[in-house]
Order: structure tokens, then C-alpha cells, then sequence
């Protein structure tokens, strides 16, 4: 991604909002909408479904 590691770290932890160009860059890498980077709403871990599903 060309992006340093403290970097990953603060946007995993929502200390820090990308730029739209490393949006646009993540949303690709994930294929995810570039919507979800910007939410103020929290999403659920990756995978937090399929471990509810193994829990039931």
C-alpha cells in the first residue's frame, strides 16, 4: 500500500481520518465502498459474523 505501519495502526483505532486519495486507495485494496472509511457509525470486526455463527 505505501503506507507506514503507525499509519495502519491509527486508522485501525480512528485516530486518524485518511485523505481521500488513501481512501480511495484502501476502499480498492479491501473492495470496500470508499463510504465505509468515512462512517461515523463503528463497523463490526472482520469476521465478527462468522464467529457469532460458530459461538450459536
Amino acid at each position: 500500500m505505501g503506507v507506514h505501519y503507525q499509519t495502519v495502526g491509527y486508522l485501525e483505532r480512528g485516530e486518524f481520518s485518511p485523505s481521500l486519495h488513501l481512501a480511495l486507495r484502501l476502499s480498492r485494496y479491501f473492495e470496500v465502498p470508499v463510504e465505509v472509511l468515512f462512517s461515523i457509525d463503528p463497523f463490526p470486526r472482520l469476521g465478527a459474523s462468522s464467529d457469532a455463527q460458530r459461538s450459536a
